[in-house]
């Protein structure tokens, strides 16, 4: 370990010394991918050759023909590359991964960038999986500051933001406003439409209107499938850096998604994002974004909103253990109300926000009624 440690820095010293940027290591899932582990290789050797201080170490059963790539093998199914990678993460082999498939938790998401066709100009969507709460005025508040973090970590010191008039829309608006007035940084952008405001339409997003385009998640990911496989009828993503790295309240973690449809191009733009996120500390940068925020009254903006309320109900839960499986089909809104009855049969659950939505994590033996359970309480 001692002998790695003095290499690294060695390694970043004569980096240096060259003019080149501080080196950095990201993991990519091999296995997953509908169009076949070879666009997953092509994607990482792309982004290695566009970025000579990004290393990709690849995690997941090995190709039978020999690849230039540095590997951590594992057998040939989602669980055994899931566990590796958070082992690589966790021991700091690598700093940060990009995953087919990732079960958040609740206050945990991503933030995408898109290619915008009408300007041909790079577009944030904040968020694109995960959720920031459950609580839908709540996320998209948090969204704004949390979008705003990748943006200054992509060096873009003030970024103009706007938020994207769906439901919810306007109350987040207004809550955003109370930050504003108290005190916190924040540039509103314009809709180019001729009466302006910081609501967006559909125009402002194809043409990309503002730095930052606040929505919730799930319309956030639709608006990056969209904009990144537009092009090729919806098969395969060809365009843009992916549904971006993850970010939240005390979350440490940089992981970054792409769909199993993401193609070589997607694939290597979604490597150098996460690297960049990496080298410039996103967590960190988040947290002081969040700071900024308190300061100006997050606290009280957040409990107006109503933050934090399920069911109502107290209730303790049983002793923690391992949760192998999930359950999806819970609405967004219920999946913590849904969890707490499950502690009350005596099951051991966790909320989580997967890519295609919210689940419930429990453990293999309980699996079938625990099912059953949220079937009959109404939940599926």
């Amino acid at each position: 370990m001692n002998r790695q440690i003095v290499a690294e820095a060695l390694e970043e010293i004569i980096s240096a010394a060259k003019g080149g940027s501080r080196p950095v290591t990201v993991g990519l899932m091999a296995r997953g991918s509908e169009l076949g582990q070879g666009e997953l290789i092509r994607g990482a050797m792309r982004a290695m050759s566009q970025d000579p201080s990004l290393r990709v170490v690849m995690i997941g059963p090995k190709p039978a023909e020999p690849v230039d790539l540095q590997w951590i093998e594992t057998d040939d199914c989602e669980e055994a590359v899931s566990s590796a990678l958070e082992g690589a993460l966790e021991e700091g082999t690598i700093g940060g991964a990009v995953a087919l498939h990732y079960p958040f938790p609740l206050g945990v998401t991503t933030v995408g960038m898109v290619m915008t066709p009408g300007r041909g100009r790079p577009m944030l969507i904040s968020t694109t999986t995960g959720t920031a709460s459950h609580n839908r005025v709540e996320a998209m508040t948090l969204n704004c500051i949390l979008g705003r973090a990748v943006a200054r970590c992509l060096g873009i010191a003030n970024p103009t933001v706007g938020i994207l008039n769906v439901e919810g829309a306007p109350s987040a608006l207004r809550a955003i406003n109370r930050l504003k007035d108290g005190g916190y940084p924040l540039r509103f952008g314009s809709s180019l439409r001729a009466d302006g405001g910081s609501l967006l339409r559909g125009n402002d997003v194809l043409a990309g209107a503002v730095d930052v385009c606040v929505c919730d998640s799930l319309t956030g990911n639709v608006l990056t499938k969209i904009l990144s496989a537009f092009t090729t009828g919806g098969g395969y993503e060809a365009l843009g850096w992916g549904y971006g790295p993850s970010v939240g309240i005390g979350w440490g973690k940089v992981i970054s998604i792409i769909s199993r449809a993401s193609g070589e191009s997607v694939i290597a733009g979604a490597l150098g994002f996460t690297a960049r996120m990496v080298k410039n500390r996103l967590p960190s940068v988040v947290e002081e974004e969040l700071s900024f925020a308190r300061t100006a009254g997050l606290d009280g903006v957040l409990a107006s909103l109503g933050a934090g309320k399920g069911d109502g109900a107290e209730v303790t839960p049983p002793p923690k253990e391992p949760t192998e499986e999930e359950i999806s089909g819970v609405d967004v809104l219920e999946v913590d109300a849904a969890a707490r009855v499950l502690w009350r049969e005596g099951i051991y659950a966790e909320s989580a926000m997967g890519c295609t939505g919210p689940v419930i994590k429990v453990p293999a033996r309980h699996h079938h009624r625990a099912t059953e359970i949220l079937r009959g309480a109404g939940y599926l």
